[in-house]
């Protein structure tokens, strides 16, 4: 499958896409605030640089984008036009694992979120995210 947008047009539209700062991890920053929790954002003192951190408590809560970080990458890699996007995710879910681990040795509890959780049963996940971090 060949993109049908020219290499300018792609290029601007892959440039307006945030790794940092997106609409879910926004929607949950507030949420915390709002509830006098306070925290560290994309805490980049530790490895894979945690979305929400609470370094006194080793607590990482990592806001993970579907496509980015392979969710259900088996059904989803038929769908992909070409090896580049396959490869771009696999590196991405392996990095993933490994700072995951790396923070685990080190003493880290870690939460993953998923960005469909958060669009689909937002208080379910927010209830999630204050458990983890012992707030209620």
């Amino acid at each position: 499958m060949t993109d049908n947008l020219s290499k300018k047009k792609r290029s601007y539209i892959m440039s307006q896409i945030r790794s940092r700062d997106t609409k879910v991890e926004k929607i949950i920053f507030r949420e915390l605030q709002k509830r006098k929790i306070y925290f560290q954002k994309n805490y980049n003192r530790i490895a894979g640089s945690p979305d929400i951190a609470l370094p006194k408590k080793k607590r990482a809560i990592f806001i993970d984008g579907d496509f980015w970080h392979g969710y259900q990458f088996p059904k989803l890699k038929k769908r992909l036009p070409n090896k580049f996007w396959k490869e771009k995710i696999r590196k991405n879910i392996r990095r993933d694992k490994l700072y995951r681990s790396r923070l685990k040795r080190a003493g880290w509890k870690i939460l993953r979120i998923w960005e469909h959780q958060i669009k689909n049963d937002f208080g379910k996940t927010t209830k999630k995210i204050l458990h983890f971090l012992k707030f209620k």
